[in-house]
């Protein structure tokens, strides 16, 4: 039995993907979202730990997802010095 009107899976992961690209700042290049069953599953390196919040709370924004997984890993940049 369907509760209300259910968003189908492709159309989330359309709307998070778009979403994200708005976010900007060239993080989201290398975080991937994947949805089954209107759970959002996070993977990928972010350089920030803040980065971390604004993607999942972007995720989470989206009509229609039931749960976001977080599964991104903070990558500590090096600093180079010269």
């Amino acid at each position: 039995m369907a509760l209300g009107n259910v968003i189908p899976d492709k159309v989330l992961l359309k709307n998070v993907s778009q979403r994200l690209m708005r976010l900007g700042g060239g993080t989201t290049g290398r975080v991937t979202a994947t949805v089954r069953n209107g759970e959002v599953t996070m993977t990928g390196t972010i350089g920030f730990e803040h980065e971390r919040r604004n993607i999942l709370n972007t995720a989470t924004a989206v009509s229609g997802v039931r749960r976001v997984n977080d599964q991104l890993r903070v990558e500590a940049k090096r600093k180079t010095w010269t």
